[in-house]
């Protein structure tokens, strides 16, 4: 029988602790979509990112009127879709009496841009309505709704 006591040796302390640090060292060598283009001058707050984005979709809802913290959420959930949620995974948002889902389907270029298609249905007192459009990301990571 083979001694067992030899396999720990051709894993060493020394060794493994090399292919960790290893490891943690090429982790942080990467970019987050949020970091992906950013240059000197470009929009650091989420209200900045929020505002590029204008009315939004949501904009387009006709006879929608809502509380501007209420509208700040919509927005916001409408930017967390874009950015970061898998296709078809629906970004929900409340508000005073009010509540949204904004789904934002798979990303497809347009040029050098990435690009997407979103959905936000917004209900009041069981009213659903919905309005849809796109928008593209732009290379300091803000999203431009097309016209």
């Amino acid at each position: 029988m083979k001694n067992p006591a030899r396999f720990t040796t051709l894993f060493s302390a020394p060794a493994a602790a090399c292919l960790i640090a290893s490891s943690l060292l090429l982790s942080g060598c990467g970019t987050t979509s949020r970091d992906a283009g950013k240059t000197a001058g470009t929009p650091e707050t989420s209200a900045s990112y929020i505002a590029a984005l204008g009315d939004g979709v949501i904009g387009r809802t006709a006879g929608l009127s809502i509380s501007k913290a209420d509208r700040q959420r919509a927005l916001e959930a409408e930017y967390r879709a874009l950015e970061a949620a898998r296709g078809g995974q629906p970004v929900v948002w409340e508000g005073s009496g009010i509540s949204g889902t904004v789904v934002a389907a798979a990303p497809y270029q347009v040029g050098s841009q990435n690009c997407r298609q979103y959905s936000h249905t917004v209900t009041i007192k069981g009213q659903e309505s919905v309005a849809r459009g796109a928008a593209c990301r732009n290379a300091n990571g803000t999203w431009t709704p097309l016209t």
